[in-house]
């Protein structure tokens, strides 16, 4: 029968097991990755890892769940160091985003690039999953509401997100050329974005013609 282990000592092996995880869940996938394999590399019995999660899907939410909340700490802080500003908080969240995904590509890997079976299983991971959509979601919307940006907030988050993902996963892929330096092609990216964001605020559609006789 296993020893009683403290609160501390649970947590520090679950904290080993979901590191492991991480690194072959991310370069192998869900059916690349055993349990049996994870408890060879952490040195212990193959019954081991079950006392502390069902399944390897389990660990896999955990997993994705820690790497959502460590990203969404990330653009939080981002955006108060702005200070209310909302083109420094907005410019400020992007970088921040970008650095997470350069800092640890095998998280952003699992956050964004990985199907979670049954993720409604999991509320932990839908909760902080929802905290980091949001926060990516937030500057948009709140530069549509000053009169800043203009157009659909939610369009705009996503058109944000899907370029800054795009550059990312290039880049991470070794597909885009070294020079000119990715950090210029994705300021380059951002300028236009935002250009394009600003100039639709500033300009008013023209008015139609008066019909004869209206």
């Amino acid at each position: 029968m296993p020893r009683n282990l403290s609160r501390a000592q649970v947590e520090a092996f679950r904290a080993r097991l979901c590191a492991v995880a991480q690194k072959r869940f991310a370069r192998q996938g869900l059916d690349g990755v055993s349990m049996r394999q994870l408890a060879e590399e952490l040195g212990c019995s193959p019954m081991t890892p079950y006392r502390y999660f069902r399944n390897k899907e389990e660990i896999l939410a955990a997993v994705r769940t820690a790497a959502f909340d460590r990203f969404a700490r990330a653009l939080e802080a981002a955006a108060r160091q702005a200070r209310g500003d909302l083109r420094a908080g907005g410019q400020a969240v992007g970088e921040a985003y970008v650095r997470f995904a350069l800092d640890d590509p095998e998280a952003y890997r699992l956050m964004f690039d990985m199907a979670q079976p049954h993720p409604e299983r999991y509320p932990e991971l839908v909760r902080a999953s929802s905290r980091a959509r949001q926060l990516m979601s937030a500057g948009p919307e709140a530069l549509v509401k000053a009169g800043i940006f203009s157009g659909d907030p939610q369009l705009l988050g996503y058109v944000f997100w899907a370029t800054l993902h795009g550059l990312v996963v290039l880049h991470l892929a070794g597909k885009l050329p070294d020079k000119p330096d990715f950090r210029v092609i994705q300021r380059e990216a951002m300028r236009l974005l935002v250009a394009g964001a600003r100039s639709a605020a500033v300009t008013s559609p023209p008015r139609a013609a008066p019909r004869r006789g209206a």
